[in-house]
């Protein structure tokens, strides 16, 4: 008798739903508060007529068995691309939890059960941290050996990346690079590694190396698993939104996406594994989920767990914890409840912990670039802060507008068609551009880990090449310097790899492979933020008598740290494409482990999202989400038109009539001609096609299969069979064959407004209460219906946009 409960529970919270728009969902109720005339039944609205949902009657006896007495499998589920019912299932989770915790008191069994019930959700918690960090170091150790495997290969095991092949060399610190247990291929093949042939040899190998992996990423993708590309994140604020992609969560999707972002990370594309990570770890929760019924059986507690997951996920991209919860919280997530925040904190506090025991890069951090600042900052550098954030909102427009049209290209022309040979054409491009600058050839972690360093007595990079005319230093902590030759070179390079990153990133984010953008647009950041730390600072010591410096910037003295220029120029750019703010300050603090520069980070972030917010009001992933098409409706967005619901209801004046089922005189073939001959995910259940007076609302794929199951399992069910919604069986002749009941699967309180209901309400229902569609009545008559997607199309209207662009490709 679960559905009983379900559906009873259903239409009491649907009425009861008390806020300030109560009085307008109380429509559903008043529609069937109707005199008894000839073509009106009596409908139950007593208490009676709850508890006998499924047609016991006043006093819980039925004439006529209703089939349906026990849930059908399938019955209450969706369809692939379909949108999920968030008020259904949240009643249902409620009936299931009213029922476990009533039957406790009955039984030790059942009290046991119901610990284990509550217990459940921190279990998962638990499992999907622990496989999400294991996923991300075994990503991070592979994708780290494969890069330079490009380059070389270690002597002592070819398993060894170059850091952990020169750990036990002899070599002195200034030569750790050089170590005899690590061969170039030049080295391997000739015998030799100076000259130009042997530059060659290098080059064609890391191109060859590049192509090769890149291939094997598109292939694996293309065969086995379309929906491993890209970064997954529009995607997955799709799906969190109600939406359903079947398989997009799958095992097969997991598996490529984990094997083919190692690929692509490795092939040295401009993209990077952080937005992959986020969907590798949502694949992980909707597996695990599969393991606990109340999860597995309910879309809406899935989403739950999914918020969770892209938690664990930035979690372990970034280590940071709290960055992932609240970028969970501000970027992808719909329904956020406080019970998800709690549990988004634990899996991400798992995740960190798992991959902390692996320690993928052998330095007890969680990342590539963790860096850690001492040197306090001084006020008047808000201004080059500032200038960052600019920057970074300019990039950030410029990007996305850029991106769109190249991928709205790629999806309307030829191109779409040829995903393999773009790839390999844009890895070519991209290793041939990349090889010649050593600031390009490096994996973009490991160029933003030496950006945001800040120099050492030990430092041997040529960021660091200062003129050092001091005599003694107190610790670490070096004065400002005069720029040295090797500077200056870094400065040209980065500047090469500014225009370079800049450009390639464009047409690499989108392809046919794993493709995350964060990791691209702290490495834009970073490396404008170092060539204006770089120039401010060598401007201090060159002018520290100017007005801006005389006060705080004294010779001899460490003023300016271009490596904290670089961490929020990284910020600046990433807060620029995705319009991230609160996670986005939060993540770059865990990164950094500093406090003090929280004002900065804020400062450019706050900057970057004003300045990009002004040319363009969507960040990449929504500009994504609109250009596939998903029915996602964003929260953020005020509806400030004045239109009604009547203006966007369907049918049109010129369309032909709401396609509805009368509630007790059609037949089982003319409810089989209505279904096969229209594509709606539901019809309106009406008294009479005269009256038009609303009754409830049953769903397309509920009736197929209940028909079916019917045929199958119920004697006398024929094309002739009538079938009925009502509690009682309506009165036929003694030669008639057996009726169909279809009450159980009937939504009698589906939510419902005025013709007169001003849109901005309507939207605000269809967002807050994430609902499919609602009804249209006029003194309680049907007269049309919207849908999710009628009120996206109005909203792109209303905005000057194409509405047929809201259709799902």
């Amino acid at each position: 008798m679960e559905q009983k409960g379900q559906m009873s529970s259903y239409r009491r919270g649907s009425l009861q739903s008390g806020t300030s728009d109560e009085d307008m969902l109380e429509i559903a109720g008043a529609s069937l508060d109707f005199p008894v005339g000839d073509d009106d039944p009596p409908l139950d609205r007593e208490m009676g007529g709850f508890s006998s949902y499924n047609g016991g009657g006043m006093n819980g006896k039925s004439t006529m068995m209703d089939f349906l007495e026990e849930p059908l499998p399938g019955v209450g589920t969706y369809e692939d691309f379909n949108t999920i019912d968030w008020v259904r299932e949240k009643s249902r989770d409620r009936d299931r939890h009213r029922e476990i915790t009533n039957r406790s008191k009955e039984s030790t069994w059942a009290l046991l059960h119901s610990v284990s019930d509550a217990f459940s959700g921190w279990l998962l918690m638990l499992l999907i941290g622990l496989l999400a960090g294991s996923l991300a170091g075994l990503i991070d150790i592979s994708a780290h050996w494969m890069t330079d495997l490009k380059e070389g290969v270690c002597l002592a095991g070819f398993w060894f990346n170059h850091e952990h092949c020169c750990w036990k060399s002899n070599t002195t610190f200034t030569d750790r690079d050089k170590c005899p247990e690590w061969k170039s291929w030049s080295q391997l093949i000739l015998g030799h590694g100076e000259g130009a042939f042997a530059y060659i040899l290098n080059y064609f190998m890391y191109v060859i190396w590049a192509l090769m992996f890149s291939l094997l990423a598109v292939l694996l993708v293309k065969g086995f698993a379309p929906y491993a590309c890209g970064s997954g994140i529009p995607e997955i604020k799709t799906i969190l939104s109600g939406f359903i992609i079947r398989g997009y969560l799958g095992k097969w999707t997991l598996v490529i996406k984990t094997i083919t972002l190692v690929l692509a990370v490795s092939s040295g594309l401009s993209l990077g594994k952080e937005g992959p990570l986020v969907h590798v770890a949502c694949c992980c929760g909707n597996i695990l989920c599969h393991l606990f019924t109340k999860y597995r059986k309910n879309e809406a507690k899935r989403r739950e767990v999914l918020s969770a997951a892209a938690a664990a996920g930035v979690s372990v991209a970034f280590g940071a914890p709290i960055g992932g919860v609240l970028f969970s919280l501000e970027e992808v997530s719909y329904y956020f409840p406080l019970k998800t925040l709690w549990r988004s904190f634990f899996a991400a506090l798992v995740a960190a912990f798992t991959l902390r025991s692996i320690n993928p890069f052998g330095n007890s951090r969680l990342v590539l670039f963790y860096v850690e600042f001492h040197m306090p900052w001084h006020l008047l550098e808000l201004l080059p802060f500032i200038l960052l954030g600019i920057f970074g909102g300019l990039w950030g427009a410029f990007f996305i507008r850029s991106n769109i049209a190249w991928c709205r290209r790629r999806k309307t022309t030829r191109l779409g068609k040829y995903p393999v040979l773009e790839v390999l054409v844009v890895t070519a491009i991209t290793a041939i551009l990349a090889f010649p600058n050593e600031y390009t050839r490096m994996s973009t972690s490991e160029l933003i880990s030496e950006l945001f360093n800040d120099c050492g007595i030990l430092d041997s990079s040529k960021l660091c090449e200062y003129v050092n005319d001091f005599n003694s230093t107190k610790g670490d902590d070096l004065p400002d310097r005069a720029a040295g030759p090797g500077v200056y070179t870094a400065m040209w390079q980065l500047a090469l790899a500014l225009i370079m990153k800049v450009f390639i990133t464009i047409f690499t984010f989108g392809m046919k492979v794993p493709s995350g953008l964060f990791i691209p647009s702290m490495a834009v950041g970073a490396i404008a933020g170092r060539l204006l730390g770089v120039a401010v600072e060598q401007l201090a010591f060159y002018h520290h008598d100017w007005a801006i410096f005389s006060g705080w910037c004294s010779p001899g003295a460490d003023c300016i740290t271009p490596g904290l220029y670089a961490m929020v120029g990284a910020a600046a750019c990433l807060g620029g494409v995705t319009r991230m703010t609160v996670s986005l300050v939060v993540i770059m603090f865990e990164l950094t482990g500093g406090l003090e520069y929280i004002v900065p980070l804020m400062a450019a972030a706050m900057t970057s999202k004003w300045v990009a917010d002004a040319i363009g009001r969507e960040g990449i992933y929504d500009a994504h989400i609109r250009l596939n098409g998903y029915p996602f409706l964003e929260a953020k967005e005020e509806f400030s038109h004045k239109t009604r619901a009547r203006d966007v209801m369907r049918p049109r004046k010129s369309d032909p009539a709401l396609t509805v089922i009368t509630q007790a005189d059609m037949r089982v073939e003319d409810v089989e001609a209505i279904v096969g001959s229209t594509t709606y995910s539901g019809y309106p259940v009406v008294v009479s096609r005269t009256s038009q007076r609303l009754v409830g609302f049953v769903l397309r794929r509920d009736l197929i299969i209940s028909i079916e199951n019917a045929r199958k399992k119920q004697d006398g069910i024929v094309s002739t069979s009538i079938i009925y919604f009502t509690d009682y069986c309506p009165p036929q002749s003694p030669n008639s064959p057996s009726p169909l009941k279809l009450r159980s699967i009937l939504d009698l309180s589906p939510f419902t407004v005025t013709d007169e209901t001003p849109m901005e309400i309507v939207v605000d229902i269809f967002r807050k209460l994430g609902l499919r569609q609602c009804l249209v009545t006029h003194n309680g008559k049907l007269l049309g219906i919207i849908t999710k997607k009628d009120v996206l199309k109005h909203i792109a209207q209303m905005a000057n946009q194409d509405p047929e662009s809201i259709l799902f490709n």
